[in-house]
């Protein structure tokens, strides 16, 4: 029952495994990051990413967390559009409750403007208005790659303070390190990297992202944005970054051991 579960969380893709000796083909499971729509008295009141699954559990935990509800009597229902994984939760609150927190409910946040049936397919095309394909301009090598990937240890001082830091180390085609931020989140780490070089007007030097965590699709689309080619993160991306990645023609690796996953662009990365 459990595996059955899983396979609704985990993604297949196969990857090219760089190894010192050669490249190899293995099959890897990918984490999947889905949108979940919470409607609240039939308004979308914040849509958030997540792995599927558990759905009435998050929407009644983000409720709470968010003062919408403080007890389990405040809500009426939860609804799923779907029996079992579903991308909109729809939440009834009693009247009573909804009148107390009316001020709480005008303050939406919307990722999406749809209302049933969101999936990545749609936030690819919604991105896609405001995201265009990268040239190729670099070729580096496996050795090259790993190289850049042993600058993290010098990248993450605060991490050896809090141990609870992120990083991200920016690099040009030559491979020289040109921007580094650490933050306690992943996307600040990279909007603060981009930004000394966006301020400085070098941002267009900027070729190669080093992500101390996994690639979601915000940072795909963080460094799209960058016109940043390369992107190797410590963890493996979500099966929504590799389809943002492969329609923006960016190649997207992952760290493992002595080697290095590629998952899509492996043109830009030679054996």
């Amino acid at each position: 029952m459990k595996d059955k579960i899983f396979d609704k969380m985990l993604k297949k893709k196969n990857a090219l495994y760089y190894l010192p000796n050669g490249v190899q083909t293995e099959e890897k499971e990918l984490i999947r990051e889905e949108p979940l729509a919470i409607n609240i008295q039939g308004k979308t009141h914040a849509v958030v990413m997540r792995t599927p699954g558990d759905e009435k559990a998050h929407a009644a935990g983000f409720c709470l967390s968010g003062g919408i509800v403080d007890s389990l009597d405040d809500i009426a229902d939860i609804a799923l559009c779907e029996p079992e994984i579903s991308n909109v939760a729809a939440v009834m609150l009693t009247e009573k409750r909804a009148a107390k927190i009316s001020s709480i409910l005008e303050k939406q946040v919307y990722l999406s403007q749809s209302s049933c049936g969101i999936c990545g397919r749609e936030i690819i095309e919604d991105l896609g208005r405001i995201l265009s394909p990268l040239k190729s301009t670099l070729t580096i090598s496996f050795a090259e790659a790993m190289k850049v990937v042993g600058c993290m240890k010098n990248v993450q001082k605060l991490r050896k303070r809090c141990f609870s830091s992120h990083a991200t180390a920016l690099f040009n085609r030559e491979l020289e390190k040109i921007s580094e931020a650490e933050d306690v989140g992943r996307h600040n780490t990279l909007d603060k990297s981009v930004g000394k070089l966006f301020l400085k007007q070098t941002l267009s030097s900027a070729a190669i992202a080093l992500l101390s965590s996994r690639a979601s699709y915000e940072m795909i689309q963080k460094c799209a944005r960058a016109g940043i080619e390369i992107v190797i993160s410590m963890s493996r991306p979500t099966a929504l970054a590799v389809r943002l990645g492969e329609s923006l023609n960016l190649t997207i690796a992952s760290v493992r051991d002595n080697g290095l996953y590629v998952f899509t662009g492996e043109k830009r990365i030679a054996a």
